[in-house]
C-alpha cells in the first residue's frame, strides 16, 4: 500500500514543504517539540484548503462540505507523512548502537 493512494498527487509536494517548515520551527527553540506535529497539521490543512478551494467548482453547500472534508483529510495526511519521514530519517541516522 502506497501513501500516494490516499494523498492527492498535487498535494504530495506539501510533504517536503512541511518537513522544512517543521525543521525551521524546531530551530526556533521557543516552541515545544510536542507542538510541532499539531502546528504542521494546521499548516497542512490551511495549504490543502487553499489548493482545494482554488481548484474546485463550488456551487452549493454540499460542495463546500466536500471541500472542507478534503482539505482536512489531505492536510492531516501530508502533515503525518512529513512527521513520519522525519522520524524515519532520525531513526536511520542513529544507526545500530546496541
Amino acid at each position: 500500500m502506497d501513501f500516494k493512494e490516499y494523498i492527492k498527487p498535487e498535494l504530495i509536494i506539501l510533504i517536503p514543504v512541511l518537513y522544512v517548515i517543521g525543521a525551521g520551527i524546531k530551530r526556533c527553540k521557543k516552541i515545544s517539540d510536542n507542538c510541532i506535529p499539531l502546528i504542521l497539521g494546521i499548516i497542512g490543512i490551511i495549504l490543502s484548503a487553499l489548493w482545494v478551494f482554488a481548484s474546485s467548482e463550488i456551487y452549493g453547500f454540499k460542495e463546500v462540505l466536500i471541500a472542507i472534508f478534503t482539505s482536512v483529510t489531505q492536510g492531516v495526511l501530508v502533515a503525518a507523512a512529513s512527521v513520519f519521514s522525519n522520524q524515519i530519517y532520525k531513526q536511520l541516522s542513529k544507526g545500530d548502537k546496541n
